[in-house]
């Protein structure tokens, strides 16, 4: 199933940023290293470090998505987000169960975001 058009935005995006000196700098969308020119950021992370952070940043992006979409499959994100496979799949080839369970659920589905809870928000009354 193809991603809707507002997931493969988020997901280009996410893709498209260099994640590695990200918790060193404020920086613009789609900051890339190489761009820098003669002021490089000093500080890296490491591939494994930039990984878990790139990761976490697409849970972020994905729970508001699967929130809103009953039809968002997050292992197709992640894939488009740049995570690597084998993040996103077992060594036999299987969708790995951390992806999903990366994401805030409970029997009611995908919880809200900003919440732990997929309960219905009360509606508001209009003041009278």
């Amino acid at each position: 199933m193809a991603l809707s058009r507002l997931a493969a935005e988020f997901a280009a995006e996410i893709k498209n940023h260099d994640w590695s000196d990200a918790p060193y700098r404020a920086d613009r969308a789609g900051h890339q290293r190489a761009f820098d020119g003669n002021n490089p950021t000093i500080p890296q992370l490491g591939p494994r470090e930039t990984e878990i952070l790139e990761l976490n940043v697409m849970w972020v992006a994905a729970q508001v998505l699967a929130h809103r979409d009953p039809n968002f499959d997050v292992y197709e994100f992640a894939e488009a987000c740049g995570i690597a496979p084998r993040l996103i799949y077992t060594s036999r080839g299987r969708k790995s169960g951390g992806i999903i369970n990366g994401l805030r659920q409970d029997d009611g589905g995908f919880h809200r975001p900003g919440t732990y809870s997929s309960a219905p928000t009360a509606p508001v009354s209009a003041a009278t």
